[in-house]
């Protein structure tokens, strides 16, 4: 376990923040708008990084610097110690963040989490309101 540890160290680190939309680019996220995904979270990040195959660590404990109540952040490793790719198709950070960004709106928690909110929301928006008598 120590040896590992000390290699988790080296791993790429990514957290919600760069591929959270809500975020500007000021605020710490690292891909383009259109790209990047709402709220995601270290679960959601690290389900992501087991269906593409690489090794990853989840961090609750760990904060984002640029702003500390963003909590968690997950390890990836991208490459082997001889230097070959784990997922030929993510050479790089970069990619690594596009690729997961793509597959987290479409992760099985948040699909059901969306389902009821949007049954409830529509359940109000059929009442129009109060419906008294309208002043002359």
């Amino acid at each position: 376990m120590e040896g590992e540890l000390a290699n988790i160290k080296k791993w790429n680190v990514l957290y919600p923040v760069y591929i959270n939309s809500k975020k500007t680019v000021a605020e710490g996220r690292r891909i383009g708008l259109s790209k990047a995904c709402e709220n995601p979270t270290c679960a959601e990040i690290g389900d992501c990084c087991s269906y593409l195959k690489l090794p990853f660590a989840i961090e609750i404990d760990k904060a984002y610097p640029r702003d500390f109540m963003q909590r968690g952040r997950v390890r990836v490793l991208l490459k082997k110690e001889d230097g070959t790719l784990y997922n030929s198709s993510i050479p790089s950070r970069k990619q690594l963040m596009l690729r997961v960004a793509e597959m987290v709106p479409r992760h099985h928690g948040r699909t059901k989490k969306q389902e009821p909110a949007s049954t409830s929301t529509a359940g109000p928006s059929n009442k129009s309101g109060k419906g008294g008598k309208k002043r002359r």
